[in-house]
């Protein structure tokens, strides 16, 4: 929810409840309402009476009792079982999810004595009579699956039980925060709303799931449902009716091809809702002071002046937010290459005049959702339709809480959070495991609505480059939260991350047509591209995902420049930043991730194309290239899909598709070929001709470069090859050595071939041969104090001679000459130690970052390797008892707004605080913070201990959960039980030993943070 003010934890825990009732009360189970409840036994469908087939239809009919079973083939791997244990069939869905489906396909029957079988040439399916149980078998007789017991009711659900496989693996149930790309095998997932938007909850829930057997099963029902994948398997859906529509395999990506076959494809987006979008209220905004909706372009200028992308804005996104000049509004945004977005907290009645004032994008309020969904699948089909109605533009619209047919129309958001790194790590999993569910597009606000830091933002944003979707959200944190409000080095890392996402536009847009046509989305789990291995459905890979088939994101979720257990599956993956090559499976632990650097990876094989150097897709010309980022390795492929990106016309067949194939060998040297096939199909806007860019990591130089057997010139320089029209340089520097190549403008209706002579498979001619660089972890230097800095050289298969290693670092640092190594043997490490001497302003806290150059010569080539890593700025520690409100930090993470000194947490805003009390006794001074919160101090082995009086401040009056702790380089020493507002003041009194960092945490206890001002007072560090 969105809304203007900050409304009280007592209250909005009210609010959430009543909503809950109201959706308890609509969506009452059939036997509830005639007073039966839970009182009714649990009954399972009896021994079968009666049968009839009406093969025409692909339709049967099992009589068993009372209760009616009907089968019905939609395809020859999808198929329908209803159950009336009443003998009256109901479809209170209707025609709102299923889609019609054409004409369903021949089947055949026959009585085997103890059962039925009805089969299509795919499947047959098995139904038992005595008593009545399914079961599912390939066309070759191999078991899909088989109920343990038949279909059981009560007077609150109907609960089908399947035995489970040995190895039997489950994914889906739409999105399940924290949860989702890892199995959910022996665990139990909630399908309904509970507008818990935290891990744990279930937003935007679907009911279906697919198992690793090669079968997927969807609930047809606006009901609520327990999926419990134990042994043996039930899951269950509160009505006193069962429909479910079963799918078979063989793989996992064509069950969800099946399903969104059936419930719809997945949207194809605007491209500019592919680019990060901006939210906020700009008429009647309490927590900013009185604005108009046309100050919104001020704030769109932003965008511009700091030449970050954004894709659109919605400017009335709170409770009680107003609009005003709304044409003025959308056509200035247009003019800065941005769309108008509007929120529908009041309902889709002013929609179509919206519309025609320029907005293109429709945000949904929780408020549609209402009796089993309807509301929150009708809301996202009409702003959809609302939009194309009064529009030449494609439908989008955003939805917080959404049903099964929802990914048809829109983007899954996950709702209101607050921004921490326990945000990032729980919703890693959530979006990628929300594909298995044929939702294409989720995603969630950047660094959440409120709370957050710098560093988190950072560390979000850099990740969610790689969703589809993505959106940054102001209205309630203390201050305003768009990319460039920080100041640098963030303004920075996050115009780095967002030019990254806009250069990738064509990569992301081809796999964005690829989930329309297929329903598999962009964002995977590593269970869907490598089911066979065994650790990817598991806690191995929880923490990272899959763009594409090419890209590995590891998010960093942890305040570290350090990111342990990356697992890299079977085949070769080469580091993005650095061009250092790992063959899978591995895990890697150590990875070197500075503020400015999200692990990431390429599989080998990839051929990326990419847009450079725009900020909106808008700034692309009828002459701008078009550039393919290759790793060569074997023969591989990527199709580019185009249209105009912003109309409906490609559904009537316009839009183009352009192949790119490669062929290199699978290790060492050989030549490299690429074959550009010709952009087949037309669009308005279709660039007829274009140039081509190419950046191919070789590791080694080629002999020479062919462009349809003519040699391209060889340039020298960066600069030659930057000033010339046509030809290829060897970049030796950039990341293990890259091979670039342009050609001149060439027609996009014919294909070209493109050879690299001499060259290799990335990883060079000799594998292994390249060395690593690293940097011991954890190195902390002083402001204005020279102090050493060591690297490490580990040389490949081969000696590594004439090392050369020299540190580039942040402006207005020192660094001594370079260091020399003659000769680091095969396998062998060597060091060189040089002097850093950081700026005198430089902060203790902010991120600072120094780049390792290593220079040398192996298997015959001169080569460079890079390594980026932090080092930590740290203060003077304190040489006598210090308060710690009267200390610089390190680093501050808050639940809301920003930690106070000396006065309470207060509201959103810094200084808003009240005086520090606890049980009626007032303190000068002492940290004012909300859970979750984490402050961290620099200590420096200086201080004996660390005192305070800990507790929830008065201003609470009585409510809040929280316990306190202090920890110390990694250990913890010291850690509360649970404390609320009406508990008694906690004496603290630690023992730090030898400590250097001290953290002062404060976390919520009850999962309900609201209320959560929790004082550290009187809190003093006893030193020197």
């Amino acid at each position: 929810m969105r809304r203007a003010t900050r409304i009280p934890t007592r209250l909005r825990s009210a609010v959430v409840a009543a909503l809950l009732g109201l959706v308890a009360t609509l969506v009452v189970p059939a036997g509830a309402a005639h007073g039966e409840g839970a009182r009714v036994a649990e009954q399972t469908v009896g021994d079968v009476t009666g049968f009839t087939a009406d093969a025409p239809k692909s339709v049967y009919r099992l009589t068993a009792g009372k209760a009616q079973a009907r089968v019905s083939f939609v395809s020859e791997e999808t198929f329908r079982v209803e159950l009336a244990p009443d003998g009256a069939f109901t479809d209170p869905t209707g025609k709102d999810i299923v889609l019609p489906q054409g004409t369903p396909p021949r089947t055949r029957w026959r009585d085997a004595g103890d059962r039925y079988e009805l089969s299509t040439s795919k499947v047959t399916l098995r139904a038992y009579k005595t008593p009545l149980r399914f079961e599912l078998r390939r066309a070759d007789g191999s078991l899909l699956w088989s109920e343990a017991k038949g279909l059981t009711w009560d007077g609150e659900k109907t609960t089908q039980t399947l035995a489970r496989g040995a190895d039997e693996q489950f994914y889906g149930a739409g999105m399940q925060n924290g949860r989702g790309n890892t199995s959910h095998r022996g665990k139990t997932v909630e399908v309904g709303v509970d507008y818990n938007w935290d891990d744990g909850g279930h937003p935007n829930s679907v009911p279906f799931y697919l198992s690793s057997a090669g079968y997927g099963v969807f609930r047809n029902t606006y009901a609520p449902g327990t999926y419990a994948f134990t042994e043996p398997v039930t899951t269950s859906a509160q009505e006193q009716r069962f429909d479910a529509y079963y799918f078979a395999g063989p793989e996992a990506e064509d069950v969800i091809g099946q399903y969104t076959k059936l419930t719809g494809r997945p949207f194809l987006p605007p491209l500019y809702g592919l680019e990060i979008g901006d939210s906020d209220c700009y008429l009647h905004n309490a927590n900013r002071g009185e604005r108009r909706t046309l100050d919104a372009l001020k704030v769109a200028d932003g965008y511009l002046e700091h030449d970050m992308p954004n894709g659109w804005m919605l400017v009335n996104d709170g409770y009680g937010c107003g609009y005003e000049d709304l044409p003025e509004t959308g056509k200035g945004l247009q003019d800065r290459k941005m769309q108008l977005g509007m929120w529908t907290e009041d309902g889709l009645d002013q929609l179509a005049d919206q519309v025609k004032a320029g907005q293109r994008v429709a945000k949904l309020d929780v408020a549609w959702v209402g009796p089993g969904y309807k509301f929150a699948l009708d809301g996202c089909k009409d702003a959809y339709q609302g939009i194309e109605d009064n529009s030449s533009a494609r439908g989008f619209t955003w939805a917080p809480e959404s049903w099964s047919g929802a990914q048809r129309c829109g983007v899954q958001w996950s709702g209101d959070q607050s921004g921490s790194w326990e945000y990032i790590r729980w919703q890693i999993p959530t979006y990628a495991g929300a594909t298995m569910s044929g939702l294409a597009y989720t995603t969630g606000d950047v660094d959440g609505i409120f709370g957050g830091s710098p560093q988190t933002y950072a560390r979000d944003l850099q990740w969610k480059a790689f969703l589809p979707a993505v959106m940054t959200m102001d209205g309630w944190a203390a201050s305003d939260k768009q990319p460039f409000r920080y100041g640098e080095p963030y303004t920075s890392i996050n115009r780095k991350y967002l030019k990254l996402k806009e250069s990738l536009l064509p990569y992301m847009y081809s796999y964005a047509a690829e989930a329309h046509r297929t329903g598999v989305g962009p964002v995977r789990p590593l269970a869907l591209e490598y089911p066979d291995d065994p650790k990817a459905g598991t806690d191995a890979a929880k923490y990272e995902f899959l763009t594409g088939e090419d890209f590995l994101v590891a998010p960093v979720y942890e305040d570290s420049a350090v990111r342990d257990g990356i697992y890299l599956p079977e085949g070769t993956w080469i580091d993005y930043w650095s061009g250092r090559t790992y063959q899978g499976p591995v895990t890697v632990d150590g990875y070197s991730a500075p503020l400015d650097t999200l692990p990431l990876f390429v599989r080998a094989g990839a051929a990326v194309p990419m847009w450079p150097g725009i900020r909106s897709y808008e700034d692309r010309t009828a002459k701008s290239p078009l550039a393919w980022d290759v790793y060569p390795r074997g023969t591989s492929s990527f199709t580019l899909y185009e249209d105009d990106g912003v109309t409906r016309a490609h559904r009537s067949g316009a839009y183009a598709q352009q192949k790119v194939t490669v062929r290199a060998p699978r290790s060492g040297a050989g030549d490299v070929s690429l074959e550009v096939g010709p952009s087949k199909g037309k669009f308005e806007g279709k660039q007829t001709s274009r140039p081509y860019h190419f950046t191919v990591h070789t590791g080694d130089a080629p002999r020479s470069v062919e462009l349809d057997g003519r040699a391209l010139p060889r340039h020298g320089s960066r600069a030659a090859y930057e000033a010339a029209g046509e030809g290829w340089w060897y970049d030796a520097d950039d990341r293990g050595g890259v091979v670039r190549v342009k050609t001149a403008v060439r027609s996009t209706d014919r294909g070209f071939g493109l050879t690299l002579e001499g060259a290799s498979a990335v990883g060079g001619r000799t594998p292994g041969a390249a060395a690593t660089v690293s940097a011991p972890i954890g190195a902390e230097l002083a402001r204005g104090t020279a102090g050493q800095v060591a690297v490490d050289v580990t040389a490949g298969t081969r000696d590594a001679t004439g090392v050369s290693v020299e540190l580039s670092a942040p402006e207005g640092w020192k660094v001594s000459a370079p260091a020399r190594v003659d000769r680091v043997a095969a396998g062998e490490t060597g060091r060189g130690e040089l002097a850093v001497t950081p700026a005198e302003s430089a902060k203790p806290g902010d991120p600072a970052v120094l780049t390792a150059t290593v220079r040398y010569r192996s298997a015959g080539a001169e080569r460079t390797a890079v390594h980026r890593f932090a080092v930590e700025v740290v203060p003077e520690p304190p040489a006598a008892d210090a308060w710690a409100s009267d200390l610089d930090w390190l680093g501050a993470t808050n639940g809301w707004g920003p930690v106070e000194r000396d006065t309470s947490n207060g509201e959103s805003a810094a200084g808003d605080g009240r005086v520090l009390t606890l049980a009626g006794k007032t303190y000068e001074k002492g940290l004012g913070v909300h859970a979750d919160s984490d402050v961290e101090f620099y200590t420096g082995s200086r201080c004996s201990s660390f005192t305070a009086d800990a507790g929830i401040d008065d201003e609470i009056n009585g409510y809040g959960e929280v316990a306190f702790s202090v920890e110390a380089d990694g250990k913890v020493l010291w850690t509360s039980e649970p404390v609320t507002g009406a508990s008694e003041t906690i004496p603290v009194d630690v023992p730090l030993g030898s400590a250097r960092h001290v953290h002062l945490k404060v976390t919520d206890t009850n999962a309900a943070k609201g209320g959560d001002h929790a004082d550290w007072a009187g809190a003093r560090f006893h030193c020197g």
